[in-house]
């Protein structure tokens, strides 16, 4: 994988944006023409690549919610590669984009396709390879604490131009980035035999041996309460290590296991420190009509790893039902709404959350007057501006599994409260936000005895797993709804 270029983006909630750092590398720049030909994209200038950026990411007009080119119906967005709009139809695709708070990271990896085929983001290596360098280059910047600080933000850009040197020269990455704040030299091993220690390693590890193995799933949902709506809802998981053995070289066995009854891995991307995968492994897709002969695992992922933590591989699996069940109903009763929820939580779902919240946002109305509602178990809080219920769900279902939400509000506000093209009417919906600690939707697992660590020392094996949701929502059924064509895309 090589890149074409790399852009280190700074901006407060889409105002003051600027590039703090950039990077384009000639030599790929020079092979991108050659493979393209007469289609050939030129990248932009700094500035106008920029406010392009912040477009495709709805950052650049917070008083201009929708763009056609962006926000039509038509447009499939495969985030995190993002395209790039230009001048005429020329179109810069796919630019990779990661962002954490203020900070931006932006990468446009050399693709060996036609400009104008779209295939599955799982197919493309260069994707998940550049992906995998720009979350270390974000490691990397924040730091080892994981938060922006301004003047630790400004030393470690001024130290990338040589650290590029080292662990992307020509633009092709060799490794992860390490996670201090200068490229430190090598470490003279004291006894590691004829094994020689690469370019691409900044240091050994020297102390107590522990391996740290987290799993996490992602759950997202989209629920309209009526027959003539398809729900949609997908499931996403990221296995990430953090390898603290020594050795030059060290080799270290991942084993992820599912369930008899657990539900295939997909789609899987590997981090480029795999050395060898089963073919069934990577084949395994969720574009292709499954014939319920799917590999099912044991998933093994031989690596040597790098010092930082990273991401080991990701996937993705079709699971039969989401975790909740819900059931979101509005009645107009002239300045009032009568509001009837109600949630349940599959069998199959672990009864015991780290937190679990229900947001219900009502916008184009005044500020809530009086909110005369009940719930079966909870809590409910109204928001400083007047415009959402939280209900606060605690840590546990009720034995039945099942809560309930009943009510009237009444709009009396003296001010209108925050408008919304989409949810006008009765097109209003709850969002979901839960953490289930020690479960995967998927069943998939690793066990502490399945880490396999070749070192002189006896390692500590940490391993965990959690379920988290994101964009979970559950449509007003009474009403109209957006809904999507197709597969929901990761």
């Amino acid at each position: 994988m090589s890149l074409r270029a790399l852009w280190i983006i700074f901006h407060e909630k889409g105002e003051n944006a600027s590039v703090r750092f950039s990077r384009r590398f000639s030599t790929v720049e020079h092979r991108a023409k050659r493979l393209a030909g007469s289609s050939y994209v030129a990248i932009p200038e700094d500035n106008t690549f920029l406010q392009l950026l912040l477009t495709e990411l709805g950052l650049s007009s917070p008083s201009k919610p929708y763009v056609a080119a962006r926000d039509d119906c038509l447009n499939r967005p495969r985030s995190p590669a993002v395209e790039l709009r230009l001048e005429g139809k020329a179109t810069l695709w796919p630019v990779l984009a990661i962002s954490q708070g203020p900070l931006i990271l932006a990468g446009l990896p050399l693709v060996d396709i036609p400009s104008e085929s779209r295939p599955p983001l799982a197919n493309l290596l260069s994707v998940s390879q550049g992906l995998t360098f720009l979350a270390s280059l974000q490691t990397f910047v924040l730091g080892s604490g994981g938060k922006l600080d301004s003047e630790a933000l400004v030393s470690r850009v001024a130290t990338l131009p040589s650290l590029l040197l080292q662990v992307c020269p020509l633009g092709t990455p060799l490794d992860t980035i390490p996670l201090s704040g200068t490229p430190t030299a090598p470490t003279v091993p004291t006894s590691t035999g004829s094994q020689k220690q690469p370019a691409w390693k900044t240091g050994l590890h020297r102390g107590r041996a522990t391996v740290n193995v987290a799993v996490v799933e992602t759950v997202r949902s989209m629920q309209y309460g009526n027959q003539s709506r398809q729900d949609s809802w997908d499931v996403y998981g990221t296995v990430t290590c953090k390898c603290e053995v020594e050795g030059v070289l060290p080799n270290v066995t991942v084993t992820l296991s599912l369930p008899p009854n657990g539900s295939p891995l997909q789609d899987i991307l590997v981090h480029h420190c795999v050395t060898s995968l089963d073919s069934s492994i990577l084949t395994a897709s969720s574009v292709d009509n499954s014939d319920g002969s799917a590999f099912s695992g044991p998933y093994k992922f031989p690596f040597s790893p790098p010092l930082e933590p990273f991401r080991l591989c990701s996937y993705t699996s079709q699971v039969p039902v989401p975790p909740i069940l819900g059931s979101y109903q509005l009645k107009e009763e002239e300045n009032n709404l009568r509001v009837s929820v109600s949630l349940k939580l599959h069998e199959s779902v672990k009864n015991s959350f780290e937190y679990c919240e229900a947001h219900l946002p009502f916008f184009n109305r005044n500020q809530m007057g009086v909110v005369d509602v009940k719930v079966s178990s909870g809590q409910v809080d109204v928001s400083k501006e007047k415009n959402l219920l939280v209900w606060a769900l605690g840590q546990k279902f009720p034995k039945s599994r099942e809560v309930t939400l009943d009510g009237k509000i009444t709009f009396s506000g003296s001010s209108h409260g925050p408008s919304d093209p989409l949810c006008t009417g009765l097109t209003a919906y709850i969002k979901l936000y839960l953490t289930v600690p020690d479960m995967t939707l998927s069943g998939c697992c690793v066990d502490q005895h399945s880490v396999q660590v070749y070192s002189s020392a006896k390692p500590k094996i940490i391993t965990s797993r959690e379920l988290q949701s994101k964009e979970y929502y559950i449509w007003n059924s009474t009403g109209p709804a957006p809904v999507s064509s197709g597969q929901m895309m990761v």
